[in-house]
């Protein structure tokens, strides 16, 4: 039997096929989400270079902020759900977990069966999340796969302190203009979606093993930044991007078998 899961978000469009309930077949991302061409093209991209097609797929499941919009989904599951259950399937381990995306950024918390236990979400503010990275990398005009290198030669980490992306800009470039290094500058950027990401952890409870998912979780100044608020080791998921989406292609499985 083969399962789908689709993760439409914010910033970007991802999806897994599973076999059975065990065997991810295949998977894809792409860097646009709910609103553009990026859930037809993540599609395109997931069967390009399999022996499948789409009416081959026996149950879909949709989560994420554009779930609504996924055509022949089966199902619509939040990405709450689908985060627990794709984390928990491949580290049983995982007790708390820290998602943070393009435009949002969650902890939950597990217990030892998978379940969820608390959750809490950022409010409607990019502060925190991908998005903000993006708006940094841009004033400091480097790419963000330069972000984390640039992290590890600061010397000092900058202050930036506010909770407002369009200020936190501001603060930005008066930092650069009174001859902050680029390198402290980005580390303060992380250290300031460390702070917000770990209020949130706060709020539910810190338990062991932490992970990390969501497309921010690959920038590893970020981790670093939390790993030090938080004063414990971090775990980042194995291909961080597609846990919602993975989740959604197990629970399609136990759905379809019910």
């Amino acid at each position: 039997m083969l399962t789908l899961g689709i993760d439409i978000g914010s910033a970007s469009s991802k999806a897994v096929i599973l076999r059975d309930g065990a065997e991810m077949t295949a998977s894809a991302v792409i860097q646009a989400g709910t609103g553009t061409s990026g859930p037809g093209r993540v599609m395109e991209e997931l069967f390009r270079d399999i022996d499948l097609e789409p009416q081959d797929i026996d149950f879909t499941v949709a989560t994420g902020y554009g779930r609504f919009s996924v055509e022949n989904a089966d199902k619509q599951i939040s990405e709450i759900t689908c985060h627990a259950k794709g984390i928990y399937y491949l580290l049983p381990k995982a007790r708390t977990i820290i998602d943070i995306g393009g435009q949002d950024a969650k902890a939950i918390q597990l217990d030892v069966k998978g379940n969820i236990l608390k959750f809490v979400m950022n409010d409607k503010c990019a502060a925190g999340t991908g998005r903000f990275l993006d708006v940094m990398a841009r004033v400091l005009e480097i790419p963000l796969t330069d972000m984390e290198s640039a992290h590890f030669k600061a010397d000092k980490w900058a202050s930036v302190s506010s909770t407002c992306t369009v200020f936190a800009e501001s603060e930005v470039i008066s930092q650069l203009s009174k001859g902050v290094s680029k390198e402290n500058i980005i580390a303060g950027v992380h250290q300031s979606i460390a702070s917000k990401a770990c209020s949130l952890v706060y709020r539910v409870g810190v338990k062991d093993d932490v992970i990390m998912c969501g497309g921010v979780a690959q920038d590893g100044g970020v981790v670093d930044a939390i790993e030090k608020e938080l004063q414990q080791k971090i775990t980042v998921a194995p291909n961080p991007q597609i846990t919602g989406a993975l989740g959604a292609a197990l629970l399609a499985y136990e759905l379809l078998i019910k």
